[in-house]
């Protein structure tokens, strides 16, 4: 499950406060996303100012007609964890990263072929949506969305591997490789089973091959981010090694329109 991101899209509110740049509040999918920006570095400021752009976020939200605002906190940020607690926010959703070294020496036996783009859109698109129908970011993906990811400078259809069975798509493993990292990583970006393919150990064999995979490109450390409620996943994960390396945190608000 790829990490979900914080981008600037249109429709972004900037945000005011002395010591602080670039802070925004901007509507997505299923509420609105607060980006605190540059910070202060001295605690006790920072502590200020993060709070008063949480104020200014619900006014702004607010006045336009309200809704869930929600603070993405990445990693280990004991600051901004603070800000959320101070500001009256609550923990919403955790997505933790997972990694373990490579390779993992379990055999995995299935059949996989590489994603051929101009051909495996629809298929792959039909299997991820059902996969994902729960999942904020990951559901209802189009086209365009999948196109955006293929142009990519990271994308490698190499890297993307389909297992198939009398021409069905039923599951994929889509690897990612971040080489700008110290050490390089090798992500299991979004991995899936056709719902109507569960329980038949497709998943696992899935996440294997994509490991096997990033071993073969040289990576020696594997890495995924997952849900934290997601249990049926993380209890695959720390079966096949992964251990919890960091954690985001969304904290959540709840405005009423003004």
């Amino acid at each position: 499950m790829p990490r979900p991101e914080t981008t600037h899209p249109a429709g972004a509110i900037p945000l005011e406060s002395d010591g602080s740049d670039g802070a925004w509040v901007v509507p997505v999918r299923d509420g609105w996303e607060l980006d605190l920006g540059t910070l202060p570095h001295d605690r006790a400021a920072t502590m200020r100012v993060g709070t008063d752009l949480v104020r200014s976020a619900e006014l702004a939200v607010g006045s336009h007609g309200g809704g869930q605002v929600r603070l993405w906190v990445r990693g280990p940020d004991e600051v901004r964890l603070a800000i959320g607690e101070a500001a009256g926010m609550t923990v919403g959703r955790e997505v933790l990263q997972l990694r373990r070294t490579l390779p993992v020496g379990e055999p995995w036996q299935l059949d996989v072929r590489p994603f051929v783009v101009g051909a495996d859109e629809e298929a792959w698109l039909t299997v991820n949506n059902r996969a994902f129908a729960w999942h904020p970011e990951q559901s209802g993906w189009t086209v365009d969305d999948l196109r955006r990811h293929e142009t990519a400078p990271w994308f490698d259809p190499a890297g993307f591997l389909l297992h198939e069975e009398a021409g069905r798509l039923l599951a994929f493993c889509w690897t990612k490789v971040h080489l700008d990292a110290d050490p390089p990583l090798g992500e299991i970006f979004v991995i899936a089973v056709d719902p109507a393919a569960h329980q038949r150990g497709l998943g696992r064999r899935i996440v294997l091959a994509g490991l096997d995979h990033l071993h073969q490109r040289g990576l020696t450390i594997g890495m995924l981010w997952v849900e934290a409620t997601n249990e049926p996943a993380l209890r695959l994960y720390r079966d096949l090694g992964f251990s919890v390396h960091c954690r985001d945190r969304a904290y959540q608000l709840h405005v009423p329109a003004r």
